[in-house]
């Protein structure tokens, strides 16, 4: 069993940052495929980024390629989502998740997830 727990969402405005924070307990292998993803009222949730933490190997999505920074640290079994020039349509609720393999091929999807976290608010304010 692996517990996920989020930090870091909250209110921006259009142009700032925040950084999302997801620590890990339980059953921390030596590499598994981490990811954070986004629903947005009225959508899927949809992967945003994935790591695997045994390369530090990333992927992201194309909408937030080049914003949005994925890492970790493994001595806290902590991933991070560092999100750059946030926008309006960045508001979401995030959400870390854990893979059920060692190794990210791509952004995780939904059917990779063996584990959720509970989901942090971020708004972004024109």
């Amino acid at each position: 069993q692996v517990q996920l727990v989020e930090s870091g969402g909250g209110s921006v405005q259009a142009g700032g940052s925040l950084r999302l924070s997801c620590a890990a307990s339980g059953y921390t292998p030596s590499s598994r495929c981490m990811g954070w993803f986004r629903q947005a009222p009225g959508k899927e949730r949809e992967g945003v980024a994935g790591i695997t933490t045994g390369t530090g190997t990333t992927y992201y999505a194309d909408s937030v390629k080049g914003r949005f920074t994925i890492s970790q640290d493994n001595a806290k079994n902590t991933v991070y989502l560092q999100r750059n020039s946030l926008k309006p349509e960045d508001t979401a609720i995030y959400y870390c998740a854990a893979g059920r393999g060692r190794y990210c091929n791509s952004v995780p999807t939904r059917d990779d997830v063996a584990y959720w976290g509970q989901g942090t608010q971020v708004t972004v304010s024109s």
